[in-house]
């Protein structure tokens, strides 16, 4: 069994700030369409570097859930084989959207529909960590789940309903994915 791995952007150490004593983490997930190896899927496959390529060279990224294979396809996600789940922990909420909607990140995210099964239930979640944390995919799910049961909150949110890091009160409506990129529906 292959070990996880985590790629992760040091950052200077001396006169930290409030802010840096917090991180966001995502999770978003999804079934795809055919096995990762089905010429349908080679549109996803093969931009998976490229866009872990940008992610990592991103302001902000700190690091991203990945195996030997350089990326998280292979990563047992409850038994699904088809079932993948994507991790990341940026600095900021905005330098994570600013990743997420207003790269070459979103060209690829329209296309979906090509190849993932529209989702039943919520797909992304969103929360603060402390600074250091790398949470595990069950951290990840549990947060899916507490949005899907709770509603969005300080321990889980998403883009359309962001909440502030912890101690602060700083403003969060200019972060609406709207007019940058098309949903399921």
């Amino acid at each position: 069994m292959t070990s996880l791995q985590w790629v992760r952007r040091d950052f200077p150490t001396t006169l930290i700030t409030r802010n840096q004593f917090w991180h966001i983490a995502q999770i978003n997930v999804g079934t795809i369409s055919y096995p990762t190896d089905d010429p349908r899927m080679h549109g996803f496959m093969s931009r998976l570097d490229e866009m872990h390529a940008l992610a990592e060279q991103s302001p902000g990224f700190v690091w991203r859930l990945q195996r030997e294979s350089g990326n998280a396809t292979d990563i047992d996600v409850g038994g699904e084989p088809l079932f993948l789940a994507n991790m990341s922990v940026w600095e900021s909420i905005e330098s994570l959207f600013a990743y997420v909607y207003k790269t070459t990140h979103r060209d690829v995210m329209v296309q979906r529909r090509h190849w993932f099964e529209k989702p039943r239930g919520l797909y992304q979640a969103l929360w603060w960590i402390p600074a250091g944390h790398r949470p595990p995919v069950e951290e990840g799910l549990g947060r899916i789940k507490m949005l899907e049961e709770q509603g969005p909150s300080r321990l889980a949110f998403n883009f359309k309903t962001p909440y502030p890091m912890p101690g602060s009160d700083a403003a969060t409506d200019h972060l609406k994915p709207e007019g940058h990129c098309s949903g399921w529906d």
